[in-house]
């Protein structure tokens, strides 16, 4: 769990180390117990470019074709290789691994390969009513601590609005994903220790990466440009719409591809689950 889990991506010292490692059973004949050379090359996915490029590079003239194959499965779906392109496309005039990765970048598969955006999204609404301002998510009497995610989110909202985080948590209770809304959202320049912190509440995890999430929606009647494309860059989903009427507790439809958000019932937090309302109010939504 350590090596697959607790390493960060990229050109990390730490990535480094277990780049290298992991080089040395997949071409190298380093035997160990209970990790064979298909498991470690798999090891490499979560990387996301960085230290494992030059291993997998390396690994697709692997004389066991099944190690070739399986090193060319994931630099499929790395994509920051910068300037290692031109490594692969030299190998790929001989290599046929090599060649059907080219192909697969020329075909984008590693995007098609993506979960689609539902179509539905059925979520609780956690409103901060007025402005928030990334000091508000990031504050910076905090800033020391921006580098360590989950620490720094610990801080998020606490002089803003009290008792907000233990109020995200009974509203997870639901079962719902739970949507960050307000009446003006992300003004400041924090912007992306700002998404962090509202991600690390209100995202998902990202396999073999850790301490950071993706995902969480926002819905702003107003949301600064500069946060809205830092929170798309991050993989969250931002909605600007009339954010006035959502109150905290309110459970909402919403339906990106149509651009309407539908209100449906009311989170009980008095005990788990949600009780259904018959009206619907519409809001009209835009971006994301």
């Amino acid at each position: 769990n350590l090596l697959a889990n607790r390493v960060n991506p990229g050109v990390d010292d730490a990535a480094k180390v277990k780049a290298e490692f992991l080089n040395e059973i997949i071409n190298h004949g380093l035997e160990i117990s209970g990790l064979d050379k298909i498991a470690a090359v798999n090891l490499l996915r979560p990387m996301l470019g960085g230290y494992s490029v030059i291993v997998l590079l390396e690994s697709l003239k692997n004389a066991d074709e099944a190690v070739a194959q399986a090193a060319c499965n994931v630099l499929k779906e790395t994509i920051f290789v910068h300037d290692y392109f031109n490594d692969v496309a030299e190998l790929a005039k001989a290599n046929k691994f090599a060649l059907e990765v080219l192909r697969s970048w020329a075909e984008a598969e590693w995007f098609k390969a993506r979960e689609s955006l539902p179509r539905r999204i059925r979520a609780a609404i956690f409103k901060v009513a007025g402005e928030t301002n990334t000091d508000d998510l990031s504050p910076a009497s905090e800033a020391y601590t921006r580098s360590d995610i989950p620490l720094h989110a610990n801080a998020m909202l606490v002089k803003r609005q009290p008792g907000s985080l233990e109020m995200i948590g009974e509203l997870k209770k639901s079962g719902l994903e739970v949507v960050y809304a307000g009446d003006v959202v992300g003004t400041g320049s924090s912007r992306k220790s700002g998404i962090n912190s509202i991600q690390w509440h209100l995202g998902r995890e990202i396999e073999g990466v850790p301490n950071k999430k993706t995902g969480g929606i926002v819905i702003g009647t107003a949301i600064a440009p500069i946060f809205f494309n830092t929170a798309e860059d991050s993989g969250a989903l931002p909605i600007v719409a009339d954010a006035s009427a959502l109150e905290t507790g309110d459970v909402v439809d919403i339906y990106p591809y149509a651009g309407e958000i539908f209100r449906v019932g009311r989170v009980n937090l008095s005990a788990e689950g949600w009780i259904s309302i018959r009206t619907r109010a519409r809001f009209s939504a835009s971006g994301g």
